[in-house]
């Protein structure tokens, strides 16, 4: 039965196939009111290339160990078979559970001076290190969509803790890298509601505590 399973599973998987333009890293956000936790699930593929029948840019969720074995990078051209999220309110990618991945070749695509910060991401452990700041989602989408220090992350809000079925879905950018990015903009502070009506502003502390241990060119 599991076999069946599997082989079912694997007809309704998506080939495609492409260049890689950016890889950055796979996190989902958690929130209730004042307190966050992340979830560090692997790394998003933002590819330009064929998905079905289609050519355009597409992403794709990959796992940590696909990324540490293969050494995704901007400029790599890539193949593989991947389903259709189920939930899109969880994932920025639109397509995950990647099978028959395959490194077609390993790109020459000349990196240029940062910023943006393009080659090879590090392993997810040193992002949860390094922290976050928010970032403004115009500055994301227009300078920071390629670097692999950016992320987009679906945000999953518990409007009240004592009845965690009452839940709110966005998105929000953030930025790992150094403080000292030309690039950077934070934008505007962001708010989280709570029971009751109530509101959570997150200031600007709770980013220069996320990221107080880096100096500024870290």
């Amino acid at each position: 039965m599991a076999s069946d399973n599997r082989s079912e599973s694997g007809k309704n998987k998506i080939p495609w196939s492409g260049e890689i333009v950016s890889v950055q890293p796979r996190i989902r956000l958690l929130r209730s009111f004042d307190q966050r936790s992340h979830s560090y699930l692997g790394y998003t593929l933002m590819i330009e290339g064929v998905v079905g029948e289609e050519q355009r840019s597409f992403l794709v969720g990959i796992g940590k160990g696909a990324q540490e074995r293969n050494q995704f990078q901007a400029g790599d051209p890539v193949s593989g078979r991947s389903a259709v999220v189920r939930d899109p309110r969880n994932e920025v990618s639109e397509y995950y559970q990647t099978s028959e991945l395959r490194v077609v070749g390993k790109g020459t695509k000349a990196q240029g001076s940062p910023p943006p910060w393009q080659g090879a991401p590090p392993a997810l452990e040193v992002y949860r290190q390094r922290g976050h700041r928010r970032l403004e989602t115009g500055t994301y989408e227009t300078k920071c969509k390629v670097c692999i220090w950016g992320c987009r992350m679906p945000v999953e809000m518990i409007i009240d803790q004592w009845n965690p079925s009452k839940k709110r879905h966005r998105f929000e950018t953030f930025c790992y890298g150094p403080k000292s990015c030309a690039f950077y903009k934070a934008g505007p502070t962001r708010k989280v509601p709570g029971r009751k009506g109530m509101t959570w502003e997150e200031e600007d502390w709770v980013d220069e505590g996320a990221v107080s241990h880096r100096a500024m060119d870290e």
